[in-house]
Order: C-alpha cells, then sequence, then structure tokens
C-alpha cells in the first residue's frame, strides 16, 4: 500500500557573519522550501554557526526551546512540515552538535545528538551522544546521523535495528559513496543536507536519486516508503506471476550488479508484506541466514 513521502533537504553554506544572520538566511531558505510542500525537510548541520570556528561554539550555542527552535517550530506549524532543525545545543550535560526533530504541529519530538564529534568539536566542548535515536512521524520511523558518524557503523547500525525507515544526514561534507554504501547496506532512505552544496537523495538500493547543485539549493523527492528489498537468488522465480496479478500496482526495481531488487507497493490497500507472503518470497536477512547455516552444516560434515 503507497506510502508516499515528500523528503526535501537544503544545501546551505552560513551565509551572515553572526549567529542571528546566519538563523535569518537559514529559515529564509526553509521557507522556500516549503513551496514544494514536503513533508519534512532538513537543514545542514549547526546550520547557525557554519563558517564559525569551534571556540565559539559556547558562546553561540541555543537552549530547546530557543530562538532558532521556536523561528523553525513556527514555519514547521504554519506549512503542516516536519524539521530537522541541527544546532550547537546548550544542555544540562554540556554542549551538543543535534538535530533537533520539530512535529507538522510545530513541537519538537526529540533531539538526536551527534555520537561521534570530531576531534577539536570534543576540545571544543561538545559532549558525544550515545544513542542512535529514531524518531516516530505520521509517514514512518525516521533517525539522524551527523558529519563524522558516517564513519562509525554503530551509528547506522543502530538506528536499522530501531526501525529507521529515512536517515537524514546533516553534514559538513558531503558523504559521497558513503551514504550510497549506508543505504544499500542496511536497505534505508538516506537524505542529506550539505553545507557545501552537494546533498543528496539516495533510495534503499544505494542508487542517488538525485543531487544538489548550485542551481538546485533546495532538493525535494517524492519516495515509497512500503518497499522491501530482497535477494534475486530463488525469488525472481515469482516475478513474472506477481506482474501478471498486479500489473504497475508493483513495481519491481532490479539492481542487477548487487543481484538484490526492491519490491514496491503503489497499490491502494495490498502492502509489500502482503504480497511477499502471498509469493512466499525470502527476506534478505533470512536468505542469508539460511546460507550460513547450510554452510556451517556442511562444514560440520567435512
Amino acid at each position: 500500500m503507497a506510502r508516499l513521502v515528500r523528503v526535501a533537504s537544503i544545501s546551505y553554506n552560513g551565509e551572515g557573519g553572526t549567529v542571528e544572520q546566519k538563523r535569518e538566511n537559514g529559515l529564509r531558505l526553509l521557507a522556500e522550501a516549503a513551496v514544494y510542500q514536503p513533508d519534512i525537510v532538513c537543514l545542514p548541520e549547526t546550520f547557525t554557526t557554519l563558517g564559525l570556528p569551534c571556540e565559539a561554539y559556547p558562546t553561540a550555542a541555543e537552549t530547546v526551546p530557543g530562538p532558532t527552535t521556536d523561528a523553525a517550530a513556527e514555519l514547521a506549524r504554519k506549512h503542516s512540515m516536519y524539521v530537522i532543525c541541527p544546532i550547537v545545543q546548550k544542555t544540562n550535560a554540556g554542549l551538543r552538535n543535534s538535530a533537533v526533530v520539530i512535529n507538522r504541529n510545530g513541537e519538537i519530538l526529540g533531539a538526536y545528538h551527534k555520537m561521534h564529534p570530531t576531534i577539536w568539536e570534543i576540545e571544543s566542548g561538545v559532549v558525544p551522544g550515545t544513542e542512535p535515536k529514531t524518531f516516530e512521524t505520521d509517514f514512518g520511523r525516521i533517525g539522524c546521523a551527523i558529519c563524522f558518524d558516517l564513519n562509525h557503523r554503530d551509528v547506522i547500525e543502530g538506528l536499522a535495528s530501531n526501525g529507521a525507515e529515512i536517515v537524514f544526514f546533516p553534514s559538513m561534507y558531503c558523504g559521497g559513496l558513503q551514504l550510497q554504501i549506508w543505504a544499500h547496506d542496511f536497505s534505508v532512505f538516506i537524505v542529506s543536507a550539505h553545507s557545501g552544496g552537494r546533498s543528496a537523495i539516495v533510495d534503499p538500493l544505494g542508487r542517488v536519486l538525485k543531487w544538489s547543485s548550485a542551481y538546485e539549493q533546495i532538493l525535494c523527492r517524492q519516495i515509497n516508503l512500503d518497499g522491501a528489498v530482497f535477494h534475486i537468488d530463488y525469488n525472481n522465480a515469482h516475478w513474472d506471476a506477481i506482474r501478471r496479478k498486479y500489473g504497475p500496482a508493483v513495481e519491481i526495481d532490479i539492481a542487477t550488479d548487487e543481484a538484490k531488487f526492491r519490491l514496491v507497493s503503489h497499490h491502494p490497500s495490498i502492502t509489500v508484506s502482503d504480497i511477499a507472503a502471498e509469493f512466499g518470497l525470502e527476506p534478505l536477512s533470512a536468505y542469508f541466514n539460511r546460507a550460513a547455516q547450510i554452510r556451517d552444516k556442511a562444514l560440520s560434515n567435512s
């Protein structure tokens, strides 16, 4: 059953010399993104302090709620969209590099604290987070990873095990191939918001659906969350029958080189889980586990 979501991200380099100017310019782009009628929009990492040295974080940090999250919440409420608002947050535990998640009503759902700050961030007082946190929305479960987190698998492993379907990646570096690897290996969508202007939307087969550019600071794309990734082995025997029964209501998106496919339901009432059960499709993890068990048995008999 189609679960269509319009995801958006903003590429913004932190124009302006002060936190107030950076906030104003970033929120102006957030208001512009609302024209696309997205369900959710992500701003870049610590967008109100971009261009400032880490040493400025203690004085630039804000509480939540605070000036930036209040202004972002007003836009979220006005345009009925979720907003991921990354800031340097002042907490009782110290400074945090945070991604604050705001719902369509302008309410703060919570904040993800960057689990792997850089060395210079930590030396400037940023306290590492400890939890790969996910958030429930009205369209599905999301998670966040921030910049240097991309080099550490515990973040994506935790997000995936917590059921994240989309991972938002506000960052000061592009991420490039690493974004595609995470998306492919954990079968999630990834939406990045890069301060340098190279944001991306990546599908669960690890393919970039769209890059931002100098001509397109705001990325927006409709995605369908009712999908699942399967291995081609054995499952491909059912493709013709699925196509004959469901026609264009079901999409079989094949990644030949990786020997995988993503089954997507555009049907108004039948889910991918329904179709997989109907045709006996073997889930990806179940197939790999079965192969490992057969291998172990073969080794024990040798």
